[in-house]
């Protein structure tokens, strides 16, 4: 039985090439394809893939958010993170939520291939360059890294401070979440409070080094 793939990733251009290198491997057919973190989780609940090929830093909803709730509802589904950064911010984030592997996007194809079966082997595939960045950055920094992102802020809030980093104005929050005005600028408020930061700016900031936006791509 072939391994079932989801590929969510913003470049129409990375998931056609993909998709295409995927498809000529026996036992492996990519079964759906997403552009950002919200299709992506749709489209896993629909369709049910064995793994998921997550970019790290997508539109409206980062891989980060996406890989933490796409585990939390399904636990037999593995996520594998494929990005171009190696920052170890992102790395751990991603693996802190539950992802099977961390590969870079300029990794030869190969890697990809081994990835996806070690996952489905219920392991975990770093590529050499991301386990280094791993080392690295314990060896310097014993206790492990912790992002206010997740530890203090609600998943409502930590998408709000997304979309707030991407431009959204409070008129199309409220219509994205169905809820109203108010309600959004009340999050906002919350957020700011529990970041002690009080500025549109300084939140746009840290949601970049966060890695919660890709808006530095």
């Amino acid at each position: 039985m072939s391994i079932r793939v989801l590929l969510a990733d913003d470049h129409k251009i990375v998931r056609e090439g993909l998709r295409a290198l995927l498809n000529t491997k026996p036992g492996i057919e990519v079964v759906a394809e997403a552009d950002n973190g919200l299709t992506a989780l749709e489209l896993a609940r629909e369709v049910m893939p064995d793994v998921v090929i997550m970019d790290v830093t997508m539109p409206d909803l980062n891989g980060i958010e996406a890989a933490h709730r796409l585990i939390t509802e399904f636990s037999d589904i593995k996520v594998i993170a494929l990005s171009m950064h190696s920052d170890h911010r992102l790395v751990s984030g991603m693996l802190a939520v539950g992802a099977s592997g961390y590969l870079l996007k300029d990794c030869a194809f190969e890697e990809l291939e081994k990835a996806i079966h070690t996952a489905v082997a219920d392991d975990i595939y770093l590529s050499p360059r991301i386990t280094r960045t791993v080392i690295n950055h314990h060896v310097r920094n014993p206790s492990p890294y912790k992002s206010l992102v997740f530890s203090v802020l609600t998943a409502r809030e930590r998408q709000i401070l997304q979309l707030l980093a991407e431009g959204k104005n409070t008129k199309q929050m409220a219509a994205c979440f169905n809820i109203s005005i108010k309600t959004v600028e009340a999050h906002r408020k919350h957020i700011m409070k529990k970041l002690n930061i009080h500025s549109i700016s300084g939140l746009t900031k840290y949601a970049i080094r966060e890695g919660v936006t890709g808006l530095a791509d």
